[in-house]
């Protein structure tokens, strides 16, 4: 008998390959391109917001944010807001220790749509407006490092 045609011994489907840098998207903010930088060293994910403020909602507590939608165009903006889940400690490319609230918007990356945590900073200086750490494509996909914007 072969291993795939035991009882209960499904495999588990492929992974998808991505590269370095991937365009993703957040659906129920009308954000459809934003390009991040997948960071298989850093844990959590992170996205550039201008500028947010904790608002209480009927829920708990709610982030509301201002996201940029070009950098050649600053003026251009969204507000959005999402629940946040809690307050975590981060540590940054600077060795910092930061205080951040955590969300867990929908994003899609490709053909797979998902949950994603992540926390919210200032990545004007950075090339890519989002970090896409390792727990957001975990068991999903497999990264080549010699390639970009394979899901595009």
């Amino acid at each position: 008998m072969t291993a795939s045609s035991q009882e209960g011994s499904e495999q588990p489907p492929p992974l998808r390959v991505i590269g370095r840098r991937e365009r993703v998207g957040f659906p129920a903010w009308d954000l459809l391109r934003v390009r991040a930088k997948v960071d298989t060293g850093a844990f959590s994910s992170a996205l550039d917001v201008s500028e947010y403020e904790i608002i209480e909602g009927d829920q708990g507590p709610v982030l509301r944010m201002l996201i940029v939608l070009s950098r050649r165009h600053p003026e251009r903006t969204v507000r959005v807001e999402e629940p946040i889940i809690k307050m975590v400690k981060v540590r940054s490319s600077t060795n910092q220790q930061l205080l951040r609230p955590l969300i867990e918007p929908v994003v899609q990356m490709g053909d797979v749509t998902r949950r994603v945590r992540l926390t919210v900073t200032d990545r004007s200086k950075m090339r890519c407006r989002m970090l896409l750490g390792r727990q957001a494509i975990a068991g999903l996909f497999l990264v080549d490092v010699r390639s970009k914007y394979l899901l595009s």
